[in-house]
C-alpha cells in the first residue's frame, strides 16, 4: 500500500532552530546541559550513529498500517520513534491528524510530547489539500490556501518544511507551468513564516527528475525545494494495477537531478536480501550522490514492504542506512 493511495539540504541553521525549539521548554535547572543531555535525560534510547553524516529521522507513513489499525495514536509518534527506534527526528503525515491543523490545544501536546522525548519535528507530509498543478486557477489557488494552515501548524510544532505534491492534470509542459505557480505562491507564503515548501516525486509528471528540478527552479523561491524519495521515480502506472509501472525515471539519475534543491531525504526501502541490502536501491551509489551534493540533513526512513512488520522494516532500513553510509 503506498502513501499516495491513502486519498538543499536541510540547513544545519534549520537544525539548530529544531533543537532550541526542543530545549527552549526544559527548566531553569537543566539550562546548562546541552541538548544531548537534556535528549538522553528524557528517554535512555540512543539516537543515531554519532559517526554519520547526516541524522536520520522517521517518516510517520513507515507506520501507517498501525496508525490506520488504531494500534498507535499520532500523539504517541514521538515517543516510539525515540524508544522503539532510537532516533530523535519525526516526519509526520497530514492526514494522521488532518482534522487538528488549527486545533491550538492539540498542536501543542504534540510539541509537548516531542519536546518530553528530544525529538525533533522535521516536516509535515501534505497530501489531500488539492493539486498545486491544476490548470484550472481556481482550484490551484485554492489549493494553496488549503496548504497554509499545514505551513502554521509546522512552524509552530517547530518543523523547517511542508512537503506537497506538484500534481495536475495536462502535458508536462502545461503541469509544469501551472505548478510552478502554484508553488511559488505557496512559497511566497512560506517565506513570510519562514519555512520552506519542499516537493516529492511522487508519481505523474513530478516522478521524472529533470521536469521536477526545472518547476522547482522557475519558482525563483530560495524556500522552495524537494524531497528525493529514493523509489518513486515511476511517472506512469497501468491503469487497474497500480504495481505495475509501464514508465519509470532512472532513480540514480532522478535523486542527482533533486539533490541540488534537497532540503530533505526520503530513504524508501521495500524488500530486503539476505544481507540487508535494498533489492531495487544501491544505497551505497544513492547515498554517494546525496553526500556529493553537500548534504548533511535529515535522511528520513520510509520503510513500505509487505514482506516484513512495520516494526522490522523500519529497523532493517536504519541498518541499511548505517551500513550504506
Amino acid at each position: 500500500m503506498q502513501r499516495r493511495n491513502f486519498l538543499r539540504t536541510s540547513s544545519k541553521a534549520g537544525l539548530a532552530l529544531g533543537l532550541l525549539g526542543t530545549t527552549g521548554l526544559f527548566s531553569c535547572g537543566d539550562s546548562g546541559k546541552s541538548a544531548g543531555e537534556m535528549a538522553e535525560k528524557a528517554s535512555p534510547a540512543p539516537a543515531a550513529e554519532p559517526d554519520l553524516w547526516f541524522n536520520i529521522s522517521l517518516a510517520q507513513w513507515s507506520l501507517h498500517r498501525t496508525l490506520k489499525a488504531g494500534k498507535l495514536d499520532n500523539l504517541d509518534f514521538a515517543k516510539v520513534t525515540r524508544e522503539t527506534y532510537g532516533l530523535s527526528g519525526v516526519e509526520y503525515v497530514n492526514q494522521f491528524f488532518k482534522d487538528k491543523a488549527k486545533d491550538m490545544a492539540y498542536l501543542k501536546d504534540m510539541k509537548q510530547r516531542a519536546d518530553d522525548h528530544g525529538v525533533t519535528s522535521v516536516l509535515i507530509m501534505c497530501d489531500g489539500e488539492g493539486n498545486l498543478g491544476d490548470g484550472d486557477t481556481k482550484k490551484r489557488m485554492q489549493a494553496v490556501e488549503n496548504h497554509r494552515k499545514w505551513v502554521d501548524a509546522a512552524k509552530f510544532l517547530g518543523c523547517h518544511s511542508i512537503r506537497v505534491n506538484a500534481a495536475g492534470q495536462g502535458t508536462a509542459e502545461e503541469v509544469a507551468k501551472a505548478a510552478t505557480e502554484g508553488l511559488a505562491k505557496l512559497s511566497e507564503y512560506g517565506k513570510t513564516q519562514g519555512m520552506n515548501v519542499i516537493v516529492e516525486n511522487h508519481g505523474g509528471h513530478s516522478s521524472n527528475g529533470e521536469w521536477l528540478a526545472n518547476v522547482i527552479k522557475n519558482t525563483g523561491m530560495d524556500n522552495c525545494g524537494t524531497l528525493p524519495d529514493f523509489g518513486n521515480f515511476c511517472i506512469t502506472r497501468e491503469e487497474g494495477n497500480w504495481s505495475n509501472c509501464l514508465e519509470e525515471y532512472d532513480r540514480y539519475q532522478g535523486v542527482k537531478d533533486l539533490m541540488p534543491y534537497a532540503k530533505a531525504v526520503s530513504a524508501k526501502a521495500n524488500v530486503f536480501d539476505a544481507d540487508g541490502w535494498e533489492k531495487d536501491s544501491d544505497y551505497k551509489r544513492i547515498l554517494k550522490t546525496v553526500k556529493d551534493a553537500g548534504y548533511t540533513g535529515w535522511i528520513g526512513v520510509e520503510y513500505e514492504g509487505g514482506e516484513l512488520s512495520e516494526e522490522e522494516g523500519i529497523k532493517k532500513t536504519i541498518e541499511l542506512l548505517k551500513m550504506a553510509a
